[in-house]
């Protein structure tokens, strides 16, 4: 397959799948991939451009990119919304409209747990009580954050996902991608901080659809979730402080590195284990 149509392809699903991912899938680097876009927009650009102008014309310069969208639906032409919000910033096609901002009542759109786990900090067996978060790792190309969950029992990291956004995606990936690894045959309580991710009713929908019972920390009480931030705590300390990250690729890197090393060779001092030790102890018993 040409590189051009492994490109074609990520674009025409990025909204779909990860971009890291089908990258990864297709064997193409991310500098390839960014070229890509860059010259095929050039020449994709214009006659865009001059549908957008159109429209704002008609419509006396009152649409925003939303809007632009769906009239460019009824025109016969679907544009992704990123892409055109990227295009109506580059050429300055935006309304020159200044709405005032509506603000609503937070606990309207949020959904709320009770605290179930209650600093109970030890589980009986695998998968009956897991604890999440996110965390971020500067580098020199920008931030990248680190969805983590940490099984009680064992304290092992049972999945994690890494991204440049701390978006409520990477929360869903990170419980998705645990979720389909583990086997759970009974009541799982899953953990977090009150964090936007983990009030949205994507996370919601998620944990419901998994029969995972959902337990929220206090407002302003950290210690609620330590075992997540202990992780996270061990992670900098033994690892990314020392070998400070060049680079986002290279974050990802020492972070693959350590959390192997964490789930598999780590010694942990209470129970003489490694983590997976300690899980296959207990399903081999």
């Amino acid at each position: 397959m040409r590189p051009r149509t492994k490109f074609t392809a990520i674009e025409r699903y990025r909204d779909k799948y990860p971009i890291s991912a089908m990258r990864a899938f297709f064997n193409v680097s991310r500098s390839g991939y960014y070229a890509y876009l860059r010259s095929s927009d050039s020449a994709a650009d214009h006659e865009l451009v001059q549908l957008i102008c159109r429209c704002q014309n008609e419509t006396d310069q009152t649409y925003g990119y939303r809007r632009v969208g769906l009239w460019l639906d009824r025109h016969g032409t679907h544009v992704n919304h990123k892409r055109l919000y990227r295009i109506m910033r580059k050429y300055g096609l935006f309304s020159d409209v200044r709405r005032r901002r509506k603000y609503q009542q937070m606990s309207d759109q949020l959904h709320r747990y009770p605290n179930l786990l209650n600093r109970a900090f030890n589980a009986s067996r695998p998968n009956e009580k897991w604890v999440t978060d996110i965390s971020y790792i500067k580098t020199p190309q920008g931030f990248l954050y680190l969805s983590v969950i940490r099984d009680l029992f064992d304290n092992s990291i049972v999945d994690y996902q890494t991204g440049t956004e701390q978006s409520i995606n990477l929360v869903l990936r990170t419980i998705h991608a645990a979720r389909t690894k583990e086997a759970v045959a009974a009541e799982l309580q899953l953990h977090s901080d009150q964090g936007f991710q983990y009030t949205s009713h994507a996370y919601f929908a998620l944990t419901r659809e998994y029969e995972i019972t959902p337990s929220l920390s206090r407002r302003g009480n950290p210690y609620d979730n330590a075992p997540a931030e202990n992780f996270f705590s061990i992670l900098k300390t033994e690892c990314l402080r020392r070998h400070k990250p060049r680079s986002i690729a290279h974050a990802k890197q020492l972070i693959d590195n350590f959390i192997y090393f964490y789930n598999n060779e780590r010694i942990q001092l209470e129970t003489k284990l490694t983590p997976l030790e300690k899980r296959r102890q207990f399903m081999q018993s």
